[in-house]
């Protein structure tokens, strides 16, 4: 009985939550397409020189800097102070996104090493106790159940909180940037930053709900197992 609560609760949790933040992928897409900045970002360096000159004002020059056309998504590596930029060169949300990884790699270190081990700790948390609900040989679901919402709830901490910050200085670094090149003129950087800031308006509340969507349906897999195979 406790299970069926609490997954019909975290469903709950999932679809008010999605309506509140307005949570909607496709949309920060159509935010992201503008044809007009598209072309104004050519006149700026590739993806590669742009992350050099981000690392470089940012004074953390010993970062790899990899790009990978096949990658779904840019991101910051810790383990190996690698940032993999993804297809994204005829976007102009690149010149954001880039000074967002840039500056995950001059994150506080121990959190970020805390982020890398613990988020391993916690997914591998997760399989070892749904595969031994799976196989009926968990003592007590409920208590593994609320490990786990303890677990989930130190990871979005930590995670929501090296997003958000980079999130949020991402717009202000790249601003700083256009602003020092003197590449495009007053006008066209107010319109770049006027970009970033109806991306980031919206990206924001969507990457805060992701991660929560992403524990929730952890806890709604871990319950419809204790469901099944109980």
């Amino acid at each position: 009985m406790e299970f069926i609560v609490i997954t019909i609760i975290s469903l709950i949790s999932i679809i008010i939550l999605a309506y509140i933040f307005n949570y909607n992928i496709k949309k920060i897409k159509q935010i992201g397409e503008d044809k007009k900045l598209d072309e104004l970002s050519k006149k700026y360096p590739s993806n590669i020189e742009l992350c050099k000159k981000y690392l470089k004002k940012l004074k953390n020059e010993k970062v790899q800097i990899e790009e990978q056309n096949e990658a779904k998504a840019s991101l910051y590596i810790f383990i190996t102070n690698k940032i993999i930029i993804a297809n994204i060169q005829n976007t102009y949300t690149r010149i954001q996104t880039i000074a967002h990884e840039c500056l995950h790699s001059i994150q506080d270190k121990k959190i970020l090493a805390f982020n890398f081990i613990f988020s391993n700790i916690y997914l591998l948390y997760f399989l070892i106790i749904s595969i031994l609900a799976i196989f009926k040989l968990l003592p007590n679901e409920i208590m593994y159940l609320s490990i786990l919402l303890i677990l989930s709830l130190i990871y979005y901490m930590v995670r929501i909180y090296l997003e958000n910050d980079a999130m949020i200085k991402a717009r202000y670094l790249a601003k700083e940037y256009l602003e020092e090149e003197k590449i495009s003129s007053k006008e066209e950087i107010e319109e770049f930053v006027a970009g970033f800031d109806k991306i980031n308006e919206v990206g924001i509340k969507c990457v805060n709900y992701n991660f929560f969507m992403n524990i929730m349906i952890k806890v709604l897999i871990f319950s419809i197992i204790c469901l099944i195979f109980k």
